[in-house]
């Protein structure tokens, strides 16, 4: 048996966090004495590890106790969703990282070399579709193409162009989006629907990672704070030209449209 000092001194966690643990029912001490003393076994010492990697891959402790009830299969499942969130969170910060050294340079009068993007106007005709839509936080999105790929092939439907993402939301928000993917199949697919077209759309193509498409947006938000006479009339579309599995991410290339009409004076 362990004093509760021996147990921390070796698996590095310290004795009030024990404590605490114990108090929210996570890791009890094997026994306690009349002095109040705690005593560990040393095969708890696997217990504490488990419980120590959970919360550094950004588990909470009501999570962490969750976890521990699962079958093992959905427990995997919960950590490939905490990868994703994972990496997310690092998409976020990099964006952030990426204007704060943007902001440095301007203000030290410095040029910083930034990706120009050609904003044109183009028509965006009519698409017979398969989508699925849903309202998620964007760290589900990936989530919800892979539940896309899944009922195309469930219901033997076949790919005739591009995939896509429409966002529905009137504002944007990171946690709880209205999006919905799409993927292009022959017309007459029965279970399919029809894309209306638009007459017109300001667009960009995107070439490179997708983490670079904010600045796709940024060109398009200044066209239209240039071009105060149209309006968007329809959800933004991220149109995806090519396969992110078989392409290296510098050759990707993204269609980023704005559904916009002509504002009637």
């Amino acid at each position: 048996m362990l004093t509760i000092g021996e147990f921390s001194r070796l698996c590095r966690v310290s004795p009030r966090m024990l404590r605490y643990y114990e108090s929210q029912g996570l890791l009890q001490p094997e026994t306690v004495g009349e002095n109040g003393y705690r005593y560990y076994r040393q095969e708890q010492l696997s217990m504490i590890l488990w419980i120590e990697h959970l919360r550094r891959y950004g588990f909470s402790l009501s999570e962490v106790k969750e976890l521990a009830e699962l079958p093992q299969e959905e427990f995997l499942l919960r950590l490939h969703r905490r990868r994703l969130d994972a990496h997310y969170e690092i998409y976020r910060m990099q964006e952030r990282l990426r204007e704060l050294e943007a902001d440095i340079l301007r203000m030290e009068g410095k040029v910083m070399f930034e990706k120009k993007y050609e904003v044109i106007l183009m028509p965006d005709p009519e698409q017979t579709v398969f989508g699925i839509r849903r309202t998620i936080p964007v760290a589900k999105f990936h989530d919800l193409f892979q539940e896309l790929w899944e009922e195309l092939e469930k219901r033997g439907m076949k790919q005739a162009g591009p995939v896509q993402m429409l966002y529905h939301s009137e504002d944007f928000d990171y946690e709880s989006a209205d999006v919905e993917v799409q993927a292009v199949v022959e017309p007459g697919t029965p279970g399919a629907t029809v894309k209306p077209a638009y007459a017109a759309c300001a667009a960009v193509l995107h070439k490179g990672p997708y983490d670079g498409l904010p600045g796709a947006y940024e060109a398009l938000a200044s066209w239209m704070a240039k071009h105060p006479e149209y309006r968007i009339c329809g959800p933004a579309i991220d149109r995806y030209l090519n396969d992110p599995d078989t392409t290296p991410p510098e050759e990707l290339c993204t269609g980023v449209l704005f559904p916009v009409e002509k504002v009637k004076e």
